[in-house]
């Protein structure tokens, strides 16, 4: 089974952007068939508040971002909580620094590392961050 770390930016463009980049229409197409998503418990935080965003700013109705989490809950049936829950704040901090990334894009990193796994992220500053530290970026499994 393909496992990879999801990273919020690619889900979000499901529903945000227009038209859905063709990266996140491939990551979404690979969890339908069978792939499953590795989250950090802080995933479904910035996912929600996002979306709650959106909706204050009228970008998504209310209805919207109910379909959009339900659509999300769908197609994420697996969204395995592991070893990225234990990032210590000081791991997250040091990889921050390091890759110069947002604390909550280092936890995604980190996650990626410690599981082995390749990232999915349309985030350009996570993408050259995961390249630097070796980290795969997921591809669309054929």
């Amino acid at each position: 089974m393909t496992r990879f770390v999801l990273d919020p930016s690619v889900a979000l463009a499901w529903f945000l952007d227009q038209p859905v980049p063709a990266y996140a229409t491939q990551v979404r197409h690979a969890l339908v068939v069978g792939a499953r998503a590795v989250v950090p418990s802080l995933w479904h935080l910035e996912v929600a508040n996002t979306l709650v965003v959106a909706e204050r700013r009228r970008i998504l109705s209310r209805a919207e971002v109910t379909d959009s989490l339900a659509d999300i809950e769908e197609i994420i049936v697996q969204a395995t909580q592991t070893s990225g829950d234990l990032v210590p704040v000081r791991q997250a901090l040091t990889t921050a620094r390091t890759f110069q990334l947002t604390a909550y894009d280092a936890v995604y990193l980190d996650t990626a590392r410690r599981e082995g796994l390749p990232l999915a992220t349309l985030d350009r500053s996570l993408r050259a961050a995961a390249a630097r530290a070796s980290v795969e970026i997921f591809r669309r499994v054929s």
